[in-house]
């Protein structure tokens, strides 16, 4: 990719929607602020329970009684299911309440949970995969994405989406400190790590079950003037006439590209834990817990701090540096074992999750440069996720096979490899200078 993305007019025939007519004037911060918190919460209670491999594939793999490839198979399936949500989840977005939406995917996705914790067969466990695909991918994604481009105002696109991901990450690093300390005190007591592993699965799914009961008593803000006479709009055109207008944006498909490239970098991160248990390093599952654990921290701060250093600065130039810095620790991850520095390696852990953390923050600010109207915004955040994050498909297989094929610290160090290069190619030098 060799093009800058540039903030244009809007394309030719399109009008250009004003963020600004889109806070609506009687709304105050606190208001605006109190609805992100919501939605902080909801997206950060929802997903840890879909990627508890990060802390416990290990576990997972005995307690579940699976392989490697096996599990590739699991979050393929849920990968296929998001790629084909995330259009129709737009539409959703742009048609219905949030709320509603919202709490069907809390309450839903906690009750998969509590199935989960039973350590049911595999082909079960591909029937779970498979609706928390619809769970946190049709209902809940985009909803999620709009309602934060709606309450944050021109000049707080940055910091809104940083402080959605960095205060998600925030909710999610406390929930996995208190599961880390459950599964230390069942393993610690002799029960073993199956039950210390449902007692984890039991904590997400009753706090996602929570969520869900919570938000159903509050109401979702009435809409300025300006949002209903778009929602209005977007109800009565035409589905193809509103992806066509999209697919006229170029600079729509660039940030599709940033984002398919970003996301595998997030993807590396799911390993670590398994990571640091190979080799000569040969971690505890606990001790490489309490490391995996220590970088979701990283998530508020790399969030939230790029949130703001990007309504600073640039949110695309400090996203490109985000994505440099991210490569040149994973490239550490790769070489660092050899000098056999556990301290040295767990920093550089930390600072990957700190640069891909302000990724994740960051690249849907994107969206600012697209002249995207208001009234498709659900759909266009469709169509990028459907691009962006379609390497939750196959990269699970890619995973698998070479963790698989290629034992030990090897097959990592070569998974690594290829996230590096894909993650490199979204890095580029002239959009540094014109951004």
């Amino acid at each position: 990719m060799q093009k800058s993305i540039a903030k244009p007019d809007a394309p030719a025939g399109l009008p250009r929607v004003e963020t600004s007519s889109l806070t609506p004037a009687a709304s105050g911060a606190m208001q605006r602020y109190m609805q992100l918190l919501l939605l902080v919460l909801a997206a950060g209670g929802i997903y840890p329970l879909l990627y508890l491999r990060q802390v416990y594939q290990t576990t997972m793999l005995d307690v579940l009684h699976i392989d490697n490839a096996q599990l590739g198979y699991l979050y393929s399936v849920l990968g296929i299911v998001f790629f084909l949500s995330y259009l129709p989840s737009g539409w959703l977005a742009d048609r219905l309440a949030p709320r509603l939406l919202i709490c069907f995917s809390l309450i839903g996705t906690g009750a998969l949970g509590l199935w989960y914790s039973t350590a049911p067969a595999f082909h079960s466990l591909l029937v779970i995969f498979c609706c928390w695909g619809l769970t946190t991918g049709l209902t809940f994604w985009a909803s999620v994405l709009k309602r934060v481009r709606m309450i944050a105002a021109p000049n707080e696109q940055g910091r809104f989406f940083g402080l959605l991901d960095g205060g998600r990450g925030l909710v999610e690093a406390l929930l996995a400190t208190v599961a880390l300390a459950l599964f230390a005190a069942a393993t610690g007591s002799g029960r073993g790590e199956a039950a210390g592993l449902r007692h984890v699965i039991y904590l997400y799914s009753f706090t996602c079950i929570a969520l869900g009961a919570l938000m159903s008593f509050f109401k979702d803000p009435a809409p300025s003037q300006a949002q209903s006479q778009t929602a209005e709009a977007g109800t009565g055109g035409s589905l193809w006439r509103d992806l066509a207008t999209l697919a006229a944006i170029p600079q729509l498909w660039l940030m599709a590209a940033v984002v398919f490239c970003g996301y595998q970098m997030f993807w590396a991160t799911y390993s670590f834990s398994a990571y640091l248990q190979q080799g000569e390093m040969h971690m505890s599952v606990v001790a490489a817990g309490m490391v995996t654990t220590a970088k979701l921290w990283m998530r508020p701060i790399g969030g939230i701090g790029g949130g703001f250093l990007g309504d600073r600065f640039s949110n695309l130039r400090v996203l490109i540096w985000a994505l440099f810095l991210a490569v040149a620790g994973l490239i550490g991850l790769i070489l660092l074992p050899a000098l056999r520095n556990m301290a040295l390696l767990g920093a550089v852990v930390l600072f990957i999750g700190l640069m891909t953390y302000a990724i994740r923050g960051l690249y849907w600010t994107l969206l600012d440069y697209c002249a995207v109207p208001m009234r498709i915004t659900g759909l266009a955040i469709g169509l990028v996720s459907l691009i962006g994050y379609s390497s939750d498909i196959f990269l699970p297989l890619v995973n698998g096979y070479i963790t698989e094929h290629y034992a030990g610290m090897l097959g990592y160090q070569l998974y690594f490899a290829y996230v590096a290069a894909m993650a490199r190619s979204a890095v580029l030098p002239r959009s540094c200078s014109s951004a």
